[in-house]
């Protein structure tokens, strides 16, 4: 049976670059991917979704439906919230507590909900909470709180970490191997 996967953020997060790595490494394990980004307003700070299925049988589609999605990669918390409904009942969401205001709050017309991640916990959803950020930073960049995240997803797909290192190394641009490797690394060993 497919697993399905959806990667959820706010334009310039880099989740093209995550699912880039999540489809090479699936794709190198012997699985068959299908990938389908979903843009919106991303390059105005919108909302950013990411379809990820793969199986070792065909897959057909890529799209998750409500009630679907095995995991969900929140590079957000308000993101998490946003596409909970698509996760399955014993299905997991990976958050970054990191908070990026959406515009109605920049602009003052709306204020960020409180207690997110407690209203999520209340409906008996599995988070794995993350500070991604700040292990992105700590790995050498902001930037890279999206291989924080895919290497905290690692754990739970049971690909061996040194392929996922293999498959950094031929997927990010040369100068950015190093600090995607560590941010990856953070990410993967991180203990709450």
């Amino acid at each position: 049976m497919a697993v399905s996967l959806m990667i959820v953020g706010v334009g310039g997060q880099g989740s093209l670059l995550a699912s880039t790595l999540l489809g090479n490494i699936l794709t190198a394990e012997g699985y068959d991917v299908k990938v389908s980004e979903v843009h919106g307003m991303s390059q105005r700070g919108g909302s950013v979704v990411t379809y990820v299925k793969y199986d070792k049988d065909k897959v057909y589609s890529p799209i998750v439906t409500e009630g679907e999605a095995d995991y969900i990669i929140s590079f957000e918390k308000l993101e998490a919230a946003r596409y909970v409904s698509f996760l399955k009942k014993d299905g997991k969401i990976i958050v970054n507590t990191q908070q990026i205001d959406p515009m109605p709050v920049i602009i003052g017309a709306a204020e960020y909900p409180n207690g997110i991640l407690d209203e999520l916990k209340n409906k008996d959803v599995f988070i794995d909470e993350i500070d991604a950020l700040t292990l992105a930073e700590k790995a050498g960049s902001s930037r890279a709180v999206n291989i924080v995240l895919m290497g905290r997803l690692a754990k739970y797909l049971g690909i061996n970490y040194n392929e996922w290192i293999n498959t950094i190394e031929t997927t990010v641009k040369p100068k950015f191997v190093e600090l995607n490797k560590k941010a990856f690394e953070l990410g993967y060993k991180y203990e709450k």
